[in-house]
């Protein structure tokens, strides 16, 4: 068995069975009804199913869904070591996907082929193994990705998870382990780190693109978060 990079979509007519390999699937469209370990239920775009060798398993979906599906000889050590089925998976990884679906779909390349299945798991590596979210959640979460130069209130994000303030953050917490605004500040500093080292955009344009009007309140909270400065961290 190589490990391969594939675009499937599965039968209504479902089959329980197991292979010898490990094997990861992440929707793309559609979801995924799958029955492994001692998981039942679906699996959505922005998630990951994880089916360890010799597990047997039994997949159905839609015919119109498509999935990114990866058979791998080795699992990454997160992956491996935990017992974790089903877990979000971040926006990197699901920008990826994208990439893998339009490459797959119009060229056969098997250099490039490998190349992507080794990014794939580098990103897999990286990759927090929250438990399978709340699509609510998942909504509010998505919502702060695409939004995170702006200015973000529980009002907002919790409407946007059509949920009560209060019921918002509870669900947050326990969903994510941290709260809504620690999990803001927590995307937006890893996006300015990103900014600070991969661009060349000044410091005012960076705190501007994380959700920081003010430059100083951007360099008081990167240095907080960090214990350096933006200024000594780009030097």
């Amino acid at each position: 068995m190589k490990n391969l990079l594939s675009i499937r979509s599965y039968s209504t007519k479902p089959a329980r069975h197991s292979h010898d390999f490990n094997q990861l699937v992440l929707p793309l469209r559609g979801v995924i009804n799958i029955c492994v370990g001692n998981f039942n239920g679906k699996v959505a775009p922005s998630e990951c199913v994880v089916v360890k060798a010799n597990e047997e398993h039994l997949f159905t979906a839609d015919t119109e869904a498509r999935f990114v599906v990866v058979d791998m000889e080795n699992l990454p050590l997160n992956i491996s070591s935990s017992h974790c089925i089903v877990f979000a998976i971040n926006a990197s990884l699901r920008n990826y996907l994208t990439f893998i679906e339009s490459q797959l779909e119009n060229q056969v390349n098997a250099q490039l082929e490998q190349a992507m299945f080794e990014m794939f798991s580098l990103l897999l590596a990286v990759q927090p193994l929250l438990p399978k979210i709340d699509n609510r959640i998942g909504t509010a979460i998505s919502f702060i990705e695409q939004n995170i130069a702006q200015q973000l209130q529980i009002k907002h994000l919790a409407e946007s998870a059509f949920l009560s303030d209060t019921q918002f953050k509870k669900l947050f917490k326990q969903q994510t382990g941290m709260t809504v605004m620690k999990y803001v500040t927590k995307i937006r500093m890893e996006k300015a780190q990103a900014l600070l080292t991969h661009t060349d955009y000044p410091l005012p344009i960076i705190g501007e693109k994380v959700g920081y009007k003010e430059p100083s309140a951007f360099s008081r909270k990167f240095s907080q978060y960090f214990g350096l400065s933006p200024t000594k961290f780009k030097k």
